[in-house]
């Protein structure tokens, strides 16, 4: 990569940050749940990936001693409490709606549940969508009906198994705000992971002792060869770092040292090397 390459991505990266950091981030919507154990695990999910800002139609009672609450974890502290109250319409009217499904259409006849997006091509769409997001969730049993899902203005629904694509009401809210998490999460608990590949003349030197190896276990030439390639190559799709390259060196010295002294036993005693191709 050029410099010029490397400081695009860098630029890249930082547009990216700013740009998750200043977004509004989506609301969510849950109509008619029938099960407080749901809101509750919702709110948990919405803690989770960075969203706080819940809004039930024609909720449960949520009692702070019931089910909601021993669900919810960490968010009983603040998104449980803090949640709305509202009707359908005023979700509608206030908010770019995405309303979620597990059945949706096969082509265009259906209007209602098609087209629809999966919750990887919705997390695509929403970054270029400057505006109020709510991800409106249905009712446990039935889900969110052809007349609710029309007023909304896109549909999500999650791929699953054909025999049963059907989602529990707080799987498929945490399966779905995970996706969105590029969206809505500004730092992860998850430790930098990048590498830093080894020095290349470590990595050279690693060669040298695995082709010592190879030659030391007598080996035809055109063998010793291919297996020196198909090392090489492991090692660069590996990308190693420096010290996973000197415990390999440590090792292939220890074994190239042992290898020689059995040869040099072999000869002092006349008898048979290492069987050899």
């Amino acid at each position: 990569m050029s410099g010029g390459d490397a400081d695009a991505s860098v630029e890249g990266d930082d547009r990216d940050d700013r740009d998750r950091s200043t977004r509004r981030k989506p609301v969510v919507v849950v109509v008619e749940p029938e099960t407080p154990g749901n809101v509750g695990t919702i709110a948990r999910a919405m803690k989770n990936f960075g969203l706080t800002d819940l809004k039930l139609v024609d909720p449960p009672e949520l009692s702070e001693d019931g089910e909601a609450y021993g669900f919810a974890g960490h968010a009983r502290e603040d998104v449980l409490p803090n949640a709305d109250e509202v009707t359908f319409d005023e979700v509608v009217a206030n908010y770019h709606t995405v309303g979620t499904t597990a059945i949706t259409g096969e082509d265009d006849q259906s209007h209602e549940r098609f087209p629809f997006k999966t919750p990887a091509e919705l997390r695509e769409s929403l970054k270029a969508v400057d505006a109020p997001t709510a991800i409106v969730f249905g009712r446990e049993g039935r889900g969110l009906n052809n007349e609710e899902l029309s007023r909304l203005d896109e549909v999500c629904s999650i791929p699953a198994d054909d025999d049963y694509p059907v989602l529990n009401l707080g799987q498929a809210a945490t399966v779905l705000l995970y996706e969105l998490r590029d969206l809505t999460v500004d730092e992860t608990q998850l430790p930098d992971t990048a590498v830093t590949r080894a020095p290349e003349a470590d990595v050279e030197r690693f060669h040298d002792f695995f082709g010592d190896f190879l030659e030391a276990t007598g080996q035809r030439e055109h063998v010793r060869e291919k297996n020196a390639l198909l090392m090489r190559r492991l090692l660069g799709r590996a990308h190693p770092t420096e010290r996973e390259v000197h415990s390999l060196l440590g090792t292939f010295r220890k074994a190239n040292a042992k290898l020689e002294h059995a040869d040099h036993l072999a000869a002092k005693h006349d008898e048979p090397v290492y069987p050899r191709e």
